[in-house]
């Protein structure tokens, strides 16, 4: 991943990043094409503290028969991004440009056990259940054993143990701060859901712009 110093995330922030998201893009190279699939997964580590990503696919992906434990493969987790009209800033002769977050997660990968199929699939619907709260979760025994086991038989678990981690987070942290804040402000009066929370976040990471801008403002107010 190219990534200019200003947006670079470091490790810790980056594995929380692809944590928190839980859905990526994981791509292998076949020996003549890419090969790619978009999928939830989870994070654990190993005894060592290596990073490992758990996910499965259907049984007749292709990817099945790249996970060879030895291949590097690249699984890309991207969160909100947003355009960026040059209208926008303060300062004249600016260009388009779109923020955004991403992490890209780089490993061989293996295939699992039934057994570690079986505990994958029950971390991976509780990690997501319980974003549901107070929903009561999604348990497993819910399904007759016959239709679990069918469905189990269908995917194939997989798991990344993660041997590099890229983070970029570009939220303009390069620009003065009278177009940071310029920015950020005119993002959050998007409609756009992902343009509201990359405003958010800008204003997360440079929270004294805008406390100076607030402070600005009260002072010129009668």
């Amino acid at each position: 991943m190219y990534t200019p110093p200003p947006f670079k995330s470091d490790r810790a922030a980056s594995l929380a990043f692809a944590e928190a998201r839980g859905f990526g893009l994981a791509c292998a190279w076949d020996g003549a094409k890419p090969v790619a699939s978009s999928l939830p997964f989870f994070l654990t580590s190993a005894n060592d503290g290596t990073p490992r990503a758990a996910f499965h696919v259907a049984r007749h992906n292709p990817l099945v028969k790249l996970a060879d434990g030895a291949t590097s493969w690249l699984l890309a987790v991207n969160g909100a991004d947003a355009y960026v009209s040059p209208d926008w800033y303060v300062s004249p002769d600016q260009v388009p440009t779109w923020l955004y977050q991403a992490v890209h997660l780089t490993g061989p990968v293996r295939a699992m056990s039934d057994d570690e199929l079986a505990a994958q699939t029950e971390a991976l619907s509780a990690k997501f259940e319980a974003r549901l709260l107070p929903k009561k979760p999604w348990l497993s025994s819910k399904m007759t054993a016959g239709r679990l086991e069918a469905m189990k038989k269908a995917i194939v678990g997989l798991e990344m143990t993660v041997e590099e981690v890229e983070g970029s987070f570009k939220l303009n942290q390069h620009k003065s701060e009278t177009d940071y804040v310029a920015i950020a402000g005119a993002l959050g009066m998007q409609a756009d859901a992902g343009a509201q929370e990359i405003a958010q976040l800008m204003k997360e990471a440079r929270p004294q712009a805008f406390a100076d801008e607030t402070n600005q403002i009260e002072r010129t107010v009668p």
